[in-house]
């Protein structure tokens, strides 16, 4: 121990230069920081590795995510590996408490009988030395008790043969050793077997037995002569020889059928669990089967429903909980098919009912409107009263002849028979027909007409007849709402072939409240049901535009403020057929408030940073510097201007119209 003890404080003293180098070489000290200095600046904390650990991450998670997605969507795989997991836990837990309990019975099996073959042996031993056989040669009295241990380990070794080792071992109690003058043998330790004794008998066990008288056991090594070790149970005690000289005497045990026990139970345990986790899945797999394929059933009958195919059943079998879930699915199929049938029977006689009647009352309508040409054209010869009645009989066979041709639209629509008939065209002749046949109605309205983006082709796929009907239903309505205001029509068109094209209509007038946008579109919707059409409006003007928008393919959709007007955009593909892109109008209008107030604040930011960097005195709150207009919309710059009265074309109703004589582009307007 003395040399153990003294070697504790040379390694410390070895340990001690080694810890002060670290505390001041290259990791830690002055030459680390000028060292990291050299490749991070000040400041720097290394987080440019994070995009690697990111694109790191989006790789290996690449391959997981149909494993993923795969467990998410199937109720079976999740039931079934859950069963597995939990089963093959159970099994393990098992297994180490069954293991655990069979090798504790086997060693405690195998202490009871070592010690009861130890003890006899031990009893064996004491009775020879208590009483010697004088006729054995070397075991009298006078004989060498080396010879003597020897024959007593023989003697106890011969009927454990393969079972157990007998191991003599000298006592430090005495300073004799085995044998004298050579007569008895070697001196040293005696062993039955092919065993290194003094490597198989640990110091504790020696010190125990030395101290005891009492016997002794423990659990132990056995070191072969090849070297080869095999654990063992060692069961020893304080004997006397002889002459009275105190020896140890050892009995070593080997777990060798023990091993081979255990071994035995480990693979009947590992081999059953795997059955029985095998089994338990197939089961699982089983009993959800029987569950699932009724709900994937229901849901592949659900989604042939939802496509059209009422007439899609469940197939029911059986009294059990399932089929009565199958039961009460097609009976609500059932139910549901009835009551779409009704709802389409009905539809189907509104629709035919809508048709008979416009079609019946063309004729008795075309006869009316003879007859009131006859008069309307002969009321100058009438008395004012009458002159007047007839002038509202005309004006009112004219809603009535646009209320029929409406409905018959709608009911075409309704029908399915509405046939699209595209062909290249310019949307600016369209926009410009459209503009001419409103400049009348907006001279009426006090409107000027102004037509942005007119300066280069837009060129589409589209039935000039509907999409000439759509615009003039837009362009009627912002100049009926628009309050006398200017009404903006803005034309674009986005790069590329596969690109939209747009059409945004925009008025100043009383706007839209919240909500309104997505029921404009609406058949007979008014936004004040109190105001009169004095335009002669059927309520189905934006209903009819709505549905020659998606006959091309296109959308309409409308965005407006209370007092801030509206703007209602028409956007379309470039070619009939192909996918339709992102829009190259906002809907929201560059002069909207929200617009105008984010454009200000970036406007007096932009202003304080010039006059700051200048040296400038700082401008008054809310001015714009004269370097920076071209940053805001035209309305920002002079609220009470439209934005669209600098550049296009303008119809105001009197002069047909002008241009403005310079690019869209050059005063702001093409976004």
């Amino acid at each position: 121990m003395a040399p153990e003890a003294a070697g504790v404080p040379e390694a410390a003293g070895e340990r001690g230069p080694r810890g002060a180098a670290d505390a001041t070489g290259p990791a830690g000290g002055p030459g680390a920081r000028s060292w990291r200095s050299t490749l991070l600046p000040e400041g720097a904390t290394g987080g440019r590795a994070q995009p690697a650990i990111r694109i790191f991450g989006r790789w290996a998670r690449g391959p997981l995510l149909p494993a993923v997605r795969l467990w998410r969507r199937n109720l079976q795989l999740r039931v079934v590996a859950s069963t597995l997991l939990l089963s093959l836990a159970v099994v393990l837990v098992l297994g180490v408490v069954v293991i655990g309990q069979v090798r504790n019975g086997l060693l405690d099996a195998k202490r009871q009988i070592a010690q009861s073959q130890a003890e006899g042996g031990f009893a064996v031993a004491a009775e020879r030395a208590a009483a010697p056989d004088a006729t054995a040669e070397g075991t009298g009295p006078a004989g060498d008790p080396g010879t003597w241990l020897t024959g007593l380990v023989s003697q106890l070794a011969s009927g454990g043969q393969g079972v157990y080792s007998v191991v003599a071992l000298s006592s430090d109690l005495d300073d004799s050793r085995f044998g004298s003058d050579g007569i008895g043998g070697p001196r040293g330790p005696r062993a039955s077997s092919d065993i290194r004794p003094e490597q198989s008998i640990s110091l504790e066990m020696r010190e125990a037995v030395d101290a005891s008288p009492e016997l002794h056991w423990q659990y132990g090594t056995v070191v072969r002569q090849d070297g080869s070790t095999q654990p063992a149970l060692i069961v020893g005690k304080r004997l006397s020889d002889i002459h009275g000289n105190n020896y140890q005497l050892y009995y070593l045990f080997p777990f060798t059928q023990e091993d081979e026990s255990l071994s035995l139970v480990k693979t009947t345990i590992a081999t059953a669990g795997v059955f029985l986790v095998v089994l338990l899945g197939v089961i699982a797999w089983l009993v959800v089967r029987q569950v699932v394929t009724p709900v994937r059933m229901a849901a592949r009958i659900a989604e042939r429903l939802a496509a059209g195919r009422l007439q899609e059943r469940m197939k029911v079998s059986g009294e059990d909980d399932i089929a009565r879930l199958g039961e009460s699915f097609n009976k609500m199929a059932r139910s549901l098919q009835r009551q779409i049938q009704q709802l389409e029977e009905l539809s189907r006689m509104q629709r035919r009912f809508v048709s008979d009647v416009s079609h019946e009352l063309r004729t008795p309508l075309t006869t009316v409107r003879m007859a009131a040409d006859v008069i309307h054209t002969a009321r100058e010869d009438f008395d004012p009263v009458t002159a007047r009645s007839a002038e509202l009989l005309i004006g009112q066979l004219d809603r009535f002849e646009a209320l029929l041709a409406d409905l018959l639209e709608i009911s075409r629509f309704d029908a399915g028979a509405a046939l699209l008939e595209a062909e290249p065209t310019d949307l600016r002749t369209v926009v410009r027909r459209v503009v001419e046949g409103a400049e009348p109605l907006a001279e009426r309205k006090g409107s000027r007409l102004v037509v942005l983006g007119d300066a280069w082709p837009v060129r589409a796929e589209v039935d000039a007849r509907r999409i000439e009907r759509v615009l003039r239903n837009l362009v009627v309505n912002a100049i009926e709402h628009g309050e006398g205001r200017d009404v903006v029509v803005r034309l674009s068109e986005g790069l590329g072939e596969d690109a939209a094209v747009a059409v945004a209509v925009r008025d100043y007038g009383i706007g839209l409240r919240p909500g309104e946008a997505e029921r404009v579109f609406n058949r007979f919707w008014r936004a004040d049901p109190a105001r009169a059409r004095t335009t002669g409006g059927t309520g189905l003007g934006l209903s009819i535009s709505l549905e020659d928008t998606h006959l091309h393919g296109g959308r309409l959709e409308a965005w407006g403020e209370p007092g801030g007007g509206s703007q209602f955009r028409l956007t379309l593909p470039r070619t009939a057929g192909s996918p339709l892109r992102e829009s190259p109008i906002p809907l929201v209008p560059d002069d909207s408030r929200a617009a105008r107030a984010r454009a200000q604040a970036l406007a007096q930011a932009r202003a304080v940073e010039v006059t700051a960097g200048a040296g400038a005195a700082t401008s008054a709150p809310g001015a714009v510097p004269a370097a920076l207009p071209h940053l805001l919309p035209d309305a920002a710059r002079d609220p009470g201007r439209d934005p669209a009265r600098d550049a296009g074309t303008v119809h105001d109703g009197q002069d047909g119209g002008k241009a403005a004589g310079r690019r869209p582009e050059e005063d702001g307007h093409d976004r």
